[in-house]
């Protein structure tokens, strides 16, 4: 066997996870450096690069420590994870600013002005929606939550950061240059910019008249290469610092693209789940279409002429970590998890809405907030804790009906991975929600790291997309429980009315809120 490897990094929300990868994917030494973010009153939610190059650092210290590896059998780096957030970055590359995450809504009432009008469908002017939907299958958020909106909030609310920012990248992007000394982008990591014709055969350029109508900085954008690029090569002085030789270095891509891949259901309409902080539920498509209502767009795929699901649950695993953290006061997921466990289905009806920081698919609603609903008396933690799992799982169930209806067509069953598919009890709750067959793949808090690895190796012409199914392994199948279905169905039932009978109120009560 080849003892040739891939160095992965995934750049999550929560953290940071480094892993070698053989050309195979197995995940042969991994390690995980916990991120910090700040979050503030007025929508802010920041982190600083700095501190993901010193977990970069620390991660591949431990993986070649390990043992598992040679540094003289690395054959490339491949980059993932979130995406939607911005790093402004000086013309020496280097950051004159905390990176804007993808939740970050203080630009919001620029990006409003921006995307809508005198007259507004869903916050956006009838020419605006129907240019962007038609070149892109998408468009920048009215609500500030993206890359248009953080430009805007630096320009107008940090002048001085502004002036001194040559180009605002993707945190995908940043890493890559850190790598290599290039700036550099390609149409996949740029998707949530809204900016690139993403229609068959388009030419590799931004749209003039897109830049334009949403008032970006075109002389602030990074270069596009096409997707699954070599962006160069470790520069001298990373690889003496990271201990890795002079190798190649893929473009990064989002982590909806390389779970797509990890998941290893890559034939077109067989689908994934992931819980991670977030969550979506995403295939692939022979189609572009978007819809609106929803907040569901097809993108740019790792196929000529497909493209991928794209959907976004705000908080899932979030949500168990808020409650470990802010409720429980506990440092083990492992403790909620096993209280969870000690209550039957349906939690004695206590219900929760994991809508802690608003939501983004199937509604986009900053206002909206998290709630338990049917406490009494005898209501114990263990049945809060399980609330919890179900909560997410419902809101996950609410998504699908949106994602069949968009694909047209019911899942046969779902690959199921992320950190939050550890759980087996988390499985078990979704596949009852959802009323699908759920496959758990191998190791799937690091099915990105695989994912990204993968995708190295298919830019390097090493392997295809159609071998990637036979790379993932699937080691634990969650079959849909008739007993728990019947408790779960009514309460989905109950749970769709929330959003409609509650979020009036949530309005009224966080009027002028940033989310």
């Amino acid at each position: 066997m080849s003892k040739a490897w891939i160095l992965a990094m995934d750049l999550g929300t929560g953290g940071l996870k480094t892993g070698a990868v053989s050309m195979r994917g197995e995940v042969l030494a991994h390690a995980i450096g916990h991120l910090r973010t700040n979050y503030l009153p007025d929508g802010g939610a920041m982190q600083d690069p700095a501190e993901w190059w010193t977990r970069i650092r620390e991660g591949v210290r431990s993986v070649i420590e390990s043992g598992a590896v040679g540094p003289g059998d690395l054959v490339g780096i491949g980059l993932t994870g979130q995406w939607g957030s911005t790093v402004p970055v000086d013309a020496a590359g280097r950051p004159v600013g905390d990176c804007l995450l993808w939740s970050d809504t203080r630009g919001g009432r620029f990006s409003a002005k921006a995307m809508g009008g005198q007259i507004s469908l869903f916050g956006y002017s009838p020419g605006n929606i129907l240019r962007w939907v038609q070149l892109t299958g998408g468009a920048p958020s009215p609500n500030g939550a993206d890359p248009l909106g953080h430009e805007l909030y630096l320009r107008n609310c940090e002048p001085e950061v502004y002036a001194r920012t040559r180009t605002l990248l993707e945190p995908l992007d940043y890493l890559g240059l850190k790598l290599t000394g290039r700036v550099a982008a390609t149409p996949a990591s740029m998707i949530l910019s809204w900016l690139t014709d993403n229609r068959p055969g388009s030419r590799l350029a931004y749209v003039p008249e897109l830049v334009r109508r949403s008032g970006r900085d075109p002389a602030r954008l990074p270069e596009l290469l096409p997707t699954g690029s070599v962006l160069g090569a470790v520069t001298r002085e990373v690889g003496e610092e990271l201990g890795i030789p002079s190798v190649p270095v893929v473009c990064g891509v989002p982590d909806l693209h390389t779970a797509f891949i990890g998941s290893g259901a890559v034939a077109p309409y067989d689908g994934h789940i992931t819980i991670s902080t977030t969550s979506w539920i995403a295939c692939e498509v022979p189609f572009k279409r978007t819809d609106v209502i929803h907040q569901m767009a097809t993108v740019p795929g790792l196929r000529p002429g497909a493209y991928l699901v794209a959907n976004n649950h705000e908080t899932a695993g979030l949500c168990l970590k808020w409650f470990k953290d802010s409720v429980m006061g506990s440092d083990s997921y492992e403790e909620v998890v096993a209280d969870a466990a000690r209550v039957p289905a349906g939690s004695g009806g206590v219900m929760f809405t994991p809508w802690l920081k608003g939501e983004r698919s199937p509604v986009e609603d900053r206002t909206l907030r998290g709630a338990f609903l049917n406490v009494s008396l005898t209501t114990g933690r263990e049945h809060l804790s399980r609330a919890v799992l179900e909560g997410v799982a419902f809101n996950a169930r609410w998504l699908q009906d949106a994602v069949e209806g968009f694909v047209r067509r019911p899942f046969a069953s779902l690959r199921i991975l992320g950190g939050g598919a550890q759980s087996d009890l988390w499985c078990q709750v979704h596949a009852d929600v959802l009323g699908h067959r759920l496959e758990r793949v191998a190791e799937p808090m690091y099915a990105n790291l695989r994912g990204a690895a993968l995708f190295a190796a298919i830019s390097f012409g090493r392997l295809t997309l159609d071998d990637v199914r036979e790379l993932v392994r699937v080691t634990d199948t969650f079959e849909p429980q008739p007993a728990a279905r019947a408790i779960y169905e009514p309460m989905y039932a109950e749970f769709k009315q929330f959003y409609s009978r509650l979020h009036a109120s949530y309005a009224r009560l966080n009027r002028g809120s940033p989310g």
